[in-house]
């Protein structure tokens, strides 16, 4: 049961999201694909100033100290928008960084992204990271939205460093996604680090990854409502499409996968939230960001298909429903990976 005080902040921060988040009309995230650096800062800017980077934060540490819970009802109106900035990695980032950095990155001022992937397919950090003094060595890959970084948070096993983007030995070879947004792999040669701060990032990665879940629960219901809408309109033969028996099993099929996911979710939040980080935590994570993954990919794909011919065109909204997904399904974790660390964290895999 959620008490009281948790629903009124969720509520207080879907309403927050509705003056950034707009269902109706696709037309800015539209225009901010395929360009550099992939979002507006601008906006970027606003969402600082609301504090969303700061929700998972201590008070003693500039933050509002918000529950997993409320967060995740933050990602999930972003991603029913397909709100391209940042906040998810940059909070990331912030839950590691300290001092004048976190500061900074908490107001807006400056932008550190977080670089921690180090083979495909890994959850955490491969090992600890290598320092020769304040210089850093090393290569990560799938830092998202890398050209509009002032800094990267270079993130090992149990510590972080800081290093500017345009420090020297720092190389960035961006690719672009199906969304239209972009990462890369950043290397470091003997960068110089501004900061270093001895840290175990799993707590904060496992936040971004159940915050991903959201905005994949969000994406999936925009999809949804778009396609209700088409089906109730569309007509052929004379009749509403909607009233056709087989899309309408599809139509249900879409509504129990958004349930059981967003009930995956709620429940992963609420037991981190409850428990803290324990074995059982970060299975339910797990169990969510696969669902979430999945769920997604089968959510977006059906609906294009239910659009018939205008859905497989680029000029119809519900593809780009479908390129968001294909990208966040492997944000932080693909269903696969996730689904795997859930058969080995959960205790009656242990138990059997």
């Amino acid at each position: 049961m959620i008490d009281e005080d948790t629903l009124s902040s969720i509520e207080m921060i879907r309403e927050s999201a509705q003056g950034v988040v707009s269902r109706d009309d696709l037309g800015r995230i539209r225009r901010l694909r395929y360009t550099s650096p992939g979002f507006d800062r601008a906006v970027w800017r606003g969402m600082c100033e609301m504090g969303w980077p700061a929700l998972r934060l201590p008070e003693d540490r500039g933050g509002v100290e918000l529950g997993l819970l409320s967060y995740v009802a933050l990602a999930e109106e972003l991603g029913r928008g397909l709100v391209p900035e940042p906040l998810i990695p940059a909070s990331l980032a912030a839950a590691l960084l300290d001092g004048a950095s976190l500061d900074r990155q908490l107001s807006g001022e400056r932008l550190v992204l977080p670089a921690w992937q180090d083979a495909r397919g890994t959850l955490a950090p491969m090992g600890p990271l290598a320092l020769d003094g304040d210089r850093v060595t090393a290569t990560k890959l799938y830092v998202p939205m890398a050209a509009g970084a002032d800094a990267f948070l270079v993130i090992g096993a149990d510590r972080v460093a800081l290093v500017e983007a345009d420090a020297p030995g720092v190389t960035v070879a961006g690719a672009t996604l199906q969304d239209g947004g972009s990462h890369a792999t950043v290397r470091f040669e003997n960068a110089p680090a501004v900061r270093t701060r001895d840290i175990d990032p799993s707590e904060a990665l496992a936040n971004a990854q159940l915050a991903t879940a959201g905005y994949l629960l969000g994406v999936m219901r925009t999809a949804q409502e778009m396609t209700v809408a088409y089906l109730k309109d569309r007509e052929q033969f004379g009749r509403k499409i909607g009233t056709f028996q087989i899309l309408q099993h599809m139509a249900v099929d879409i509504a129990l996968e958004i349930e059981v996911t967003s009930a995956s979710i709620a429940q992963a939040a609420q037991q981190w939230d409850a428990e803290g980080a324990t074995k059982a935590a970060y299975a339910s994570i797990s169990r969510a960001k696969a669902r979430a993954s999945g769920g997604a990919m089968k959510v977006t794909r059906d609906a294009v298909q239910l659009h018939g011919g205008i859905g497989f065109t680029d000029e119809h909204d519900i593809g780009l429903c479908l390129r968001k997904a294909m990208v966040e399904a492997a944000r932080f974790g693909g269903a696969e990976q996730h689904a795997a660390r859930y058969a080995r964290l959960h205790p009656m895999t242990e138990e059997a």
